[in-house]
């Protein structure tokens, strides 16, 4: 598994200040993505233990309020270890901060993961250019949904936070 970026500070993806990390690899390859320089698989540097470390140290600091995950496709097949291994580390260091993550699938689809025992709020759906709203909060387009994972499965059903 690979990565692509780790931004320190960022302020666009999810509430408040967070630190962020893009996943490589994506086989969705949306018309006009934002970030096509994470498709390839092979690109971007290798995903370890250390990178995990250095998640976790960026987001020792109280203005930190959680962790973004996005892509490339954090929860393809070849991801998703990765992914839930971040997660896991994340929460158990700090369970006061949330995680959100961004996923082309729909959630009904991927929902039996692992890593939605430590995600708080995902993004699911690809983006789809012809229904894109510069104007949505936390996603591109206009099928997309921002779900409460804990609200979703205490519900048994899908509670989007509008």
């Amino acid at each position: 598994m690979r990565y692509n970026l780790i931004r320190k500070m960022d302020i666009s993806n999810g509430p408040g200040v967070r630190v962020s990390i893009f996943m490589q690899g994506c086989s969705f390859h949306c018309k006009n993505c934002f970030n096509q320089e994470t498709w390839d698989f092979e690109g971007g540097q290798e995903f370890t233990d250390d990178t995990i470390n250095k998640v976790l140290e960026l987001s020792n600091k109280p203005e930190v309020k959680g962790l973004s995950i996005l892509g490339g496709e954090p929860m393809h097949p070849t991801n998703i270890g990765g992914t839930t291994k971040l997660a896991k580390a994340f929460k158990e260091k700090y369970p006061e901060k949330n995680i959100w993550a961004w996923t082309g699938f729909k959630y009904e689809d991927i929902k039996d993961n692992d890593v939605f025992n430590y995600i708080d709020v995902l993004v699911d759906g690809q983006y789809q250019d012809e229904l894109h709203d510069p104007t949505l909060k936390w996603k591109g387009s206009s099928n997309q949904r921002v779900i409460d994972i804990k609200e979703s499965k205490k519900q048994k059903k899908i509670c989007e936070i509008k």
